[in-house]
């Protein structure tokens, strides 16, 4: 079939569509931002009628930017979102973002209580970013709120609701909320119990292949076009970069980052240190988010007043290891593999000599070895990390591409000018349509452009020193700060 889906990848502040042909190619983009509302109380909320318009415009924008027909949309988003709506479908919240942090106290509790069973049975850590965790806040600090409200959806479910007139999730967003049995792919009783909610009050669960129709005009398309469910914006990652296949890793290092690998079944490891999100047709991504990623450089370049590249250009000359100065660099807390929203950034060993180099060297190095420390957990999975392909604008430069690949061992394959997840909703569009023979395909159809191999010194020193980052994040925590 020729043509062209439009992947509507609802970010956390931009929505962006990618228009792709079945082959993987992308032929043309349009973004819309929105921002990201945050206070000193730890919220962090969308508009979601904002988001709806962005991506009602962005839509129309890569449309008019196409000249082949538009055979469906698939939609991609930021995951753990949460609103509540009205009988009509409309909010009575903003929506809460992964990043608000308002249940921290609320997460603690259930961790203690209930973490290792919720974690095992759903995949999803008990943590603050989570909309279980939201849920029983809004229970204990807006009852009037929780009881009123007729649902409780993600964000992409609103938006989907307005675009297609159906209220429903998919199991990809579903398994990031630490509500759905991940066996069982439906509603988890024991997490709708600590919430108070019935299944009756969430929406309608269904495949991330569920084809659906346009309802909502949009300029240039025609009404009932197929829109196709999608899912979270992690596991379609892996799609858009085709690390689809057993021992293939797929890294995204931005702000944040995060490390996953694709399996064949659902499950978690016995401490609890990774995620285990649903892709589609059995498919599950296994791995972790850290919250601190570029975000250590761009605290370094304002700390120190110096333009971020140039920074990270003299941290380049700094010796491997930045003269014994080790770093924690939890500046956000962190999620994989602690999933703690408490822990400070330490830099041990700080001696009159290190200058600003050596510690933002020393934080590069720290996010490194952090993904590295996720990479450890999956294996203690089982699962295998062969290879490892990355995207994310913090490989623009030299320095993090030496750190990282030296930190985990391995080549990484870089697949530029990737629009990850947004490729993947459009590959997964192709296949609900019945164009793509298998999600697997997609490993062919997306190869990488270069590799960079590790340094084997800078290696051996990382892999020796990672133990001991462990006993130093649990010493630190132990001084309750």
């Amino acid at each position: 079939m020729s043509g062209v889906v439009l992947g509507v990848d609802l970010g956390t502040t931009a929505t962006k569509v990618v228009a792709t042909r079945s082959d993987g190619r992308v032929v043309a983009v349009a973004e819309q931002g929105y921002p990201l509302r945050t206070d000193e109380r730890g919220t962090a909320v969308q508009d979601p009628h904002e988001v709806l318009a962005a991506a009602r415009k962005a839509l129309t924008e890569c449309v008019a930017r196409v000249e082949e027909p538009v055979r469906g949309l698939s939609f991609s988003s930021a995951m753990h979102t949460l609103l509540a709506l009205d009988a009509e479908g409309e909010p009575l919240t903003p929506a809460l973002s992964w990043a608000d942090n308002r249940a921290v106290a609320v997460a603690k509790r259930l961790r203690a209580d209930h973490g290792r069973e919720l974690h095992a049975a759903t995949g999803t850590p008990v943590h603050p970013s989570f909309p279980l965790a939201k849920l029983v806040w809004f229970a204990e600090h807006e009852p009037d709120l929780h009881r009123g409200a007729a649902k409780w959806a993600g964000l992409k479910d609103f938006v989907l609701s307005k675009v297609t007139g159906r209220l429903l999730t998919e199991h990809s967003n579903a398994s990031g909320t630490g509500l759905m049995n991940s066996e069982t792919l439906d509603w988890h009783e024991p997490s709708l119990r600590l919430t108070g909610l019935t299944a009756d009050r969430l929406p309608e669960l269904v495949a991330p292949t569920e084809v659906l129709s346009l309802t909502m005009p949009v300029d240039g398309l025609p009404s009932g076009l197929p829109v196709v469910a999608g899912g979270g914006d992690g596991p379609l990652a892996n799609l858009g970069v085709g690390a689809v296949l057993p021992g293939m890793a797929a890294l995204s290092l931005g702000t944040s980052g995060a490390l996953r690998v694709i399996r064949e079944h659902p499950g978690v490891d016995d401490r609890a240190r990774v995620f285990c999100y649903a892709l589609a047709e059995g498919l599950w991504v296994l791995g972790g988010a850290v919250s601190n990623g570029g975000v250590v450089a761009q605290w370094a370049a304002e700390t120190f007043d110096v333009p971020v590249a140039d920074l990270l250009a003299e941290a380049e000359q700094e010796p491997s290891g930045a003269g014994g100065l080790v770093a924690l660099p939890y500046l956000l807390g962190e999620r994989a593999p602690w999933w703690d929203p408490d822990p400070r950034a330490v830099l041990l060993g700080l001696r009159r000599e290190h200058g600003r180099a050596a510690i933002t060297r020393a934080m590069v190095e720290g996010v490194a070895q952090q993904l590295a420390l996720v990479r450890d957990a999956v294996l203690d999975t089982g699962a295998a990390v062969d290879t490892v392909r990355v995207t994310g604008g913090a490989f623009k430069g030299p320095l993090w591409t030496k750190v990282v690949a030296a930190a985990l061992g391995h080549e990484l394959e870089f697949v530029e000018g990737s629009e990850g997840s947004g490729v993947g909703a459009c590959l997964l569009g192709w296949r609900a349509l019945g164009e793509l023979p298998s999600l697997r395909a997609a490993a062919e159809l997306i190869t990488p452009d270069h590799t960079a191999a590790p340094d084997e010194f800078a290696s051996r020193r990382m892999a020796k020193a990672r133990p001991a980052l462990e006993r130093i994040h649990a010493a630190v925590r132990d001084l309750d700060l």
